[in-house]
């Protein structure tokens, strides 16, 4: 009968590696690295103090070495996936770096107001709009009569009421109310357009100032040529 593995060893290295094993480190690489090296020092002092007249079963052995290569293999892909990881991290900085001057058009109808708000609406055909802008109490502070053409239009508020008051810089909502030649409603979307006037890379994923508002890049739908400051 095989004399057992862990019989054969010296009780050091058994409790060695079973500190190895029980303790913990904040680094699952380094707790796996050293269950690696516990693992190899195992087999040596197993080789080493094995009974000559019943040596360690060949399948045994075999199976022990296909269980450290893949300990090892493990290693190695956790390495990748770090380097991965981090490339990833700095390619996203590079291109959220790409976007400082931009005026680009963003996902969402609040806009912040900073001096002025600019909006795109998207119509698919020539409309008569009520246009309201709203603040986030959900006050109407501007309400204009206004025609928008099929395809992209910007809209630019100065901040003023209709009273002619300045309200503060803040973020702001665009509702359009919309209606073609016949009366029928015609559905206007609208986008918050602005310039990137800087980048937060120490967030995940960085994040795009613009205005008072922060956004991430794939919430950007396009870039407004021909505007880069």
């Amino acid at each position: 009968m095989a004399t057992s593995p862990a019989a054969s060893l010296p009780s050091q290295v058994v409790s060695a590696a079973s500190t190895n094993t029980t303790s913990s480190t904040p680094s699952a690489n380094t707790t796996l690295a050293n269950n690696f090296q516990s693992f190899l020092t195992l087999l040596t002092t197993q080789l080493q103090n094995q009974n000559p007249m019943d040596p360690l079963d060949t399948n045994q052995f075999t199976q022990q070495l296909v269980q450290f290569a893949q300990v090892e293999q493990q290693l190695k892909q956790n390495d990748q996936l770090t380097k991965l990881i981090d490339i990833q991290k700095t390619t996203q900085a590079t291109q959220a770096l790409n976007f400082v001057g931009s005026k680009v058009v963003v996902d969402g109808t609040t806009a912040g107001l900073k001096g002025t708000a600019t909006w795109n609406l998207t119509s698919p055909k020539d409309v008569d709009a009520v246009v309201n802008v709203i603040n986030k109490n959900g006050q109407t502070v501007y309400t204009g009569n206004y025609s928008i053409k099929a395809g992209k239009n910007d809209f630019v508020w100065d901040g003023k009421g209709n009273d002619g008051i300045q309200w503060p810089d803040g973020d702001y909502k665009i509702q359009v109310v919309a209606k073609d030649s016949s009366g029928a409603s015609v559905t206007v979307d609208a986008d918050s357009q602005g310039i990137v006037d800087s980048v937060d890379l120490t967030a995940t994923p960085p994040l795009l100032s613009i205005g008072t508002k922060t956004f991430t890049v794939d919430q950007v739908k396009r870039i407004v040529s021909g505007n880069k400051t």
